[in-house]
């Protein structure tokens, strides 16, 4: 065959296959709002969940140069409508100020504990907080976090089975200054209000988040904490907390808001960075992929590999193709097709976000809209920086936190604003 031939072959099957996975996923919206109809129907009081018992919270925050962040962080964190927490502040060998400012919250509050390490990375940062913890329950969160008023209690509710061994919570953008974060603030409705709540509910959530994320202290502790040698710590945990055979939940109204990338260099390393992690508890735990052990977890995760590994790459292939068979005079699809294709395309788009952001009660963010001419380049930007993580891996490259650099912009109004006068008045009453 010669090689328009095969190209040709390439581009039809691989189409195919991007159109049948890409439909599959339409399964999310039912569930998704079965979801909401199984999380409302029964009101949380008068559910079992840990918070009955009270338990102690050891808040960790790991921190490597976050001193425009760690301060607003922490005081949301005290100013919490659940009092029974501490807050271990690890510092990993920053070079700016974040270490005497973390040592002064310390001082300045009898529920914050600081500690410092050389630096050796988030995981080993996180298991030193691990270590020192008193919790009952475990909550991980990123130093740049923004705290509403009932995030804990709404963790703490999800815990409302044995079998519940973490909980993750929903990230919202708190930087909405600049065109690149209205487009990700507007896209991770999709990944959270739509998403999250469909795997909650298959029993298949892939990934705690590392920004709001809390886990059951014993079962942590049990299964040896984080590995320091990967990048994706999160969600190499969250498999661990599977295999254990426990479940994972998704509270939708436990909100931390956070801050997204806000430059093209920063939303790459990130990128690079999340796709090594996939990979990398690919490699790790590849023996849980379709086993019947794990359950419906199992063959999920062999959709999730096909989805986030294979379908990212086959795009890129797909698209490089299409211009060389086009000129070749051997274009797949007829140019009415195709635009017939590009308008389904994005009808649906806009479908989905609209029925997302509606999930997460967000019609505010709906001003967005107007981010939807990026989203196609944005499609292949995340290809990119995954084929580029490949690579990365393939040569052994070395795995470094490359944390993002943070602004301390809030743009978000929906955020409880937190003084030292609020935090105080809290630490009376804890008192």
């Amino acid at each position: 065959m010669t090689f328009p031939s095969v190209a040709l072959v390439v581009v039809y099957v691989g189409g195919l296959v991007i159109l049948g996975f890409g439909m599959a996923k339409i399964v999310y919206v039912p569930m998704a709002l079965y979801f909401d109809w199984l999380y409302r129907s029964i009101c949380a009081r008068h559910r079992y969940s840990v918070l009955s018992d009270r338990p102690l919270v050891s808040v960790i925050v790991p921190g490597y140069n976050e001193a425009v962040v760690i301060t607003g962080c922490v005081e949301s964190i005290l100013a919490s409508r659940y009092l029974r927490l501490e807050v271990i502040l690890v510092d990993d060998g920053s070079t700016d100020e974040t270490a005497s400012i973390m040592e002064g919250l310390a001082q300045q509050y009898d529920r914050v504990r600081f500690l410092s390490q050389a630096n050796a990375g988030k995981g080993a940062a996180l298991n030193c907080g691990i270590a020192a913890a008193l919790g009952d329950i475990l909550m991980f969160v990123d130093a740049d976090g923004v705290f509403a008023p009932d995030t804990l209690i709404h963790m703490l509710e999800g815990f409302d089975d044995p079998k519940v061994g973490a909980v993750c919570g929903d990230d919202r953008p708190v930087n909405l200054d600049r065109l690149q974060t209205m487009m990700l603030a507007i896209l991770s409705h999709v990944g959270t209000g739509l998403v999250r709540r469909a795997l909650s509910l298959m029993n298949c959530l892939p990934i705690v988040s590392g920004n709001i994320g809390a886990f059951r202290s014993d079962l942590v502790r049990e299964l040896g904490g984080f590995h320091e040698d990967t990048l994706g710590e999160d969600l190499e945990l969250t498999w661990r907390v599977y295999k254990a055979g426990y479940r994972v939940r998704f509270q939708p109204k436990a909100l931390v808001y956070a801050e997204s990338p806000s430059t093209m260099g920063g939303l790459w390393r990130q990128r690079v960075r999340w796709s090594r992690g996939l990979l990398q508890t690919l490699r790790l735990h590849s023996g849980m992929l379709g086993s019947r052990r794990y359950g419906m977890f199992g063959a999920f995760l062999v959709f999730n590999a096909i989805t986030m590994v294979l379908i990212p790459i086959l795009q890129l292939v797909v698209l490089a193709l299409l211009p060389f068979l086009y000129v070749a005079g051997m274009g797949p699809v007829p140019a009415e097709v195709l635009a017939i294709l590009g308008w389904l395309g994005v009808f649906v788009s806009l479908a989905l976000i609209v029925f997302s952001v509606g999930l997460n009660r967000s019609w505010r963010d709906l001003r967005f809209l107007w981010t939807l001419p990026l989203w196609p380049f944005y499609s292949v930007f995340v290809g990119l920086a995954l084929a580029s993580a490949i690579v990365k891996e393939i040569r052994g490259s070395p795995a470094r936190w490359n944390k993002l650099q943070r602004t301390g912009i809030k743009s978000v109004t929906a955020t409880h604003s937190v003084t030292s006068t609020d935090v105080s008045q809290r630490q009376e009453a804890h008192a």
